[in-house]
């Protein structure tokens, strides 16, 4: 399943919360932005539960993380 989450950063976090995202497992690409949201990040899991893992317990709990907006893919 790809899904694409959107995350708003702290203050001059966004670089640093793309790297620390691009680590984890299942992350194909997380880049920082100009704009809102500050990072944009595209992931593939095996299923519903792995991707609530990854953004719940993993890309929420980097320090500067404000706010996620997940994005299931359809196809």
């Amino acid at each position: 399943m790809r899904a694409y989450v959107l995350v708003t950063a702290g203050p001059g976090k966004a670089r640093d919360i793309a790297r620390k995202i691009s680590a984890l497992p299942g992350v194909k690409m997380a880049n920082a932005c100009w704009g809102d949201p500050d990072v944009y990040v595209v992931v593939e899991v095996a299923n519903s539960e792995d991707l609530n893992s990854l953004v719940i317990s993993k890309i929420q709990a980097i320090d500067g993380v404000g706010r996620t907006s997940t994005h299931i893919a359809l196809d």
